[in-house]
Formats: C-alpha cells, structure tokens, sequence
C-alpha cells in the first residue's frame, strides 16, 4: 500500500511535477545524444567497436538491473532521500564522464551514471503517484510525463548535434549538471519525503543473478565469445528455481503465466532491441559513412523523432478505445517495414529514402509504449500493477543493450533483416495477446497473485 501525501497546494504539486520531469528529461535526453556522440568519441579516444557497444550498454544493462531494487528501497528507506542521492551520482557520473581521459574511463563512468539514474525514473514516478492523489488530476500529472518523454526524444539528436559540433563530445554530459542542480534544490524545498506503508522486501541472490544473466549475455553478443552463454544459462537456472521459492522474490514468476504478460515483455524487448540498433548504428552509418556532421545526423534523427512525439498519444487514445491490438498490429508492420528499407542502406542512398525510413521507424515504435504497459498490467490486482509495470520497463532497457549488442555480431543487410523478424514479432504477439485463450491465462493468475505465498516457500 503506498503511502500518500495530502494537503498539498496546486503550486508546490506543480512544482513537484516539474521536479519529477527534469529527471525524465536528462535521463531521455541521455540516450538518443550519447548515441550522436558515438563516432566523435570513436575518432577522439581511437575506440573499437565493441567499446563502443558498452558506453551504451553498460548504462542500460545497470538500469535494468538496479531499476526493481531501486523502486523497492525508495518505498522502504524514503522516495526524497533516494531521489536526491540519485541526482548527486547521476551528477558526478556525468562529470566524469565529460573528462574522461580514456574509453575505459568513460565505460566507468557510464556505469556510474546509471547507478544514480536507477534510482530517478521510478522514484519520480511513485513520488508523482504519491502526491497526485486524485484520479483526474493523477491522469493529467501522467500526461504530462509521457509528454516530456517524447519533447525530450525529439530534441536530445538536435541538441546533442549542436552540441558536438560547436564544443565536442565531452558537451553531451555537461548539459546534465545544470539540470541536475536545479532539480536538487527544488527537491530540497518542495518534494516531501514518503515511504510505503508496506514496504517490499530485497531479494540479494535474485537481484545478483539477474545482473549475471544480463551483462554475460550481452558480453558474449558483443565480445563474440558464446561459450559465456554457458554462464547465463546457468545463472537462469538458478535465478528460476531461486525466485520461485523466495517468500519476496525479486520477480514473482507467477506473472509469466498470464500470456498477455509475457507477450508485453517479449514485445518491449523486440521493439526497444530495435530502437537500440537503429540509433547506434544509424549513427554510424550518417557520421562514419557518409561523412554528415554530428548536427546534421541530428537533423535527419528529427523525422522519427517527431513521428514518435505525434504516435504516442495517438496509440494511447487508440489502446482506450480499442484495446491493444491496433496499436500492436500497426507497430509491428510499420517497424517491419522500415527495417526492410534499411536493410537496402547504400553509401549513396538518397536523403529522402532515409527520411522515409526513419519516419516509418518513429511512427511504428511510438505506436508501442502505450499497449506494453498496458498488457503488462492488464488483469493485475492493483497492489501488484507497480511491480508489473517495473518488469516492462526493465524489459525495455534488456531490449535496447540487445540491439546494441546486435550491431557488432551482425552487420550490413543482416542485422536489419534480424531487427525485420523483431518487429514482426511484435505482430504476431499482439494478435495472440488479445485471443479468449491468452485472456484466460491471465484471468487465472490474478487470484494466484493475491495469495500469500506459503511459508515453506521460503
């Protein structure tokens, strides 16, 4: 049960909200610039491909992992306190990162950035649900959030462009502290601390091997070394049999049994797995193969970028009033079929075939966020909707380090044609997820969740 705050003024809620959103904003942001920072970084520090991989990956890969533990010791230890100590390393993470010295330094210094921007995204969001308590003005509170995701996936290339070509990569990492430190202080004076009334127990062994799992398959993908796959089966194993008789299990593995669940996972990991491909190795390919400027590479991000702004709240309204398949069918073709014309990516393409292409791509992945989430939490007893909810998200991140992952171990046609049956996936989940059989399954694991879970099970 959360714990919420009442009595608070329409302003300082205001300024909470926009608290919150500054959080959302570098954490957004961070993404598409890093990934326009990409070959400045590989020209300036003389960087290999597969180092290349992990300034993107390590970041992702600790956000999935510390996402679920995060959230949980927000609820148990206070959501302010956590907050501000993810902004503070979120903060230093950063600053490292603009001097470090040596490619290997900035993989550190990534990996401590994203330690502290664990502890940002869920926190602000259960601060937000604590403090907006009622329906209509929650919704609206909401609305604004998903809104600065896409205002910030639309402006991160262009200013991530100027940024490089006018005071180089290092720039990319200094425009979070100025963010940071006004967040910091607003939250100092206006964010009240809050805990959960029933906090959620840590699960150590889970959460361990769970990271095991995560970074050996992504290190085996991207170091070309499948013998580690050895490792991450072996961890799954035992991440399996672990959580299924821990009395508060890192993830309980009873929402697997409802097939819309599952689906929303699969669906997050192929279409994020997509996203993390296109914007790394378009990146590449505009800077490195063609020889466009860092603003320029920016410029041509903007169609899909604003395509992902216009068809997001559009498949929101869509999955409102017609469920979820639409917006999953629509998705998965669009995808599909912007993958199929990147496949045919040449050193001569014309410019407007590559507007074309990143515009399909925008229009298909904004038309997914909105149906995961809702699949995922579908049918769910409201006091485990959270929990679910947290596992699409970390299958989003999972999904973006695999298409980086992907862009060393394939190449060229291949990987678009692999990025192609992703997003065709999607489809195919989509229409299996919305079936009488799959909405059975899940109307049998709701009563499951709202048991207690035996005392011999731990």
């Amino acid at each position: 049960m959360l714990t919420t705050v009442e009595g608070l003024s329409s302003r300082r809620k205001t300024i909470i909200l926009i608290t919150c959103c500054l959080s959302l904003l570098i954490s957004s942001m961070d993404a598409t610039i890093v990934n326009v920072a990409i070959p400045t970084i590989r020209a300036d520090l003389d960087a290999p491909l597969s180092r290349l991989q992990w300034i993107i990956d390590v970041y992702t890969l600790t956000l999935a992992s510390l996402l679920m533990l995060s959230g949980a010791a927000a609820d148990r230890f206070g959501r302010k306190r956590m907050f501000r100590i993810g902004l503070l390393i979120f903060a230093l993470g950063s600053l490292l990162c603009s001097l470090a010295p040596t490619i290997e330094v900035l993989i550190g210094a990534r990996f401590l950035q994203a330690v502290g921007g664990s502890m940002l995204n869920p926190v602000a969001m259960s601060i937000i649900t604590t403090v907006f308590t009622e329906r209509v003005e929650r919704a609206r509170a909401v609305g604004v959030w998903g809104a600065v995701v896409g205002i910030s996936t639309a402006l991160g290339p262009l200013v991530g462009g100027a940024l490089i070509d006018t005071l180089g990569w290092q720039s990319v990492f200094w425009i979070n502290l100025p963010i940071v430190a006004v967040a910091l202080v607003l939250t100092t004076m206006y964010v009240p601390e809050s805990k959960s009334a029933n906090a959620r127990g840590i699960d150590p062994i889970g959460q361990v091997l769970a990271i095991v799992i995560l970074f050996s398959t992504v290190f085996g993908l991207i170091e070309g070394k499948p013998i580690i796959f050895v490792i991450s089966a072996a961890a799954l194993a035992g991440f399996v049999w672990h959580e299924a008789r821990h009395p508060s299990p890192f993830i309980d593995l009873r929402f697997f049994r409802s097939f819309p669940f599952s689906s929303a996972t699969l669906i997050a990991v192929c279409a994020f797995a997509g996203l993390g491909a296109f914007l790394f190795a378009v990146s590449l390919y505009l800077q490195g193969t063609r020889g466009f400027s860092a603003i320029h590479t920016g410029v041509l991000y903007l169609p899909m970028a604003l395509a992902m702004l216009i068809f997001s709240p559009l498949s929101g309204r869509l999955v409102g009033r017609y469920g979820t398949r639409p917006s999953l069918l629509a998705s998965g073709v669009l995808m599909t079929l912007a993958a199929i014309g990147l496949s045919r990516l040449q050193p001569d393409t014309p410019v407007w075939q590559l507007i074309l292409f990143f515009t399909l791509f925008g229009m298909g992945f904004g038309m997914v966020n909105a149906p995961i989430t809702t699949t995922a939490v579908s049918g769910m007893p409201l006091d485990r909707a959270g929990a679910a909810s947290a596992v699409a998200s970390t299958s989003r991140q999972v999904g973006i380090s695999i298409g980086v992952a992907l862009c060393g171990a394939l190449s060229g046609a291949s990987l678009w044609w692999t990025i192609a049956g992703m997003a065709a996936a999607i489809t195919g989940l989509g229409v299996a997820a919305n079936t009488d059989w799959a909405y059975r399954s899940r109307d049998r694991v709701a009563p499951l969740l709202e048991q207690k879970v035996p005392a011999h099970a731990a």
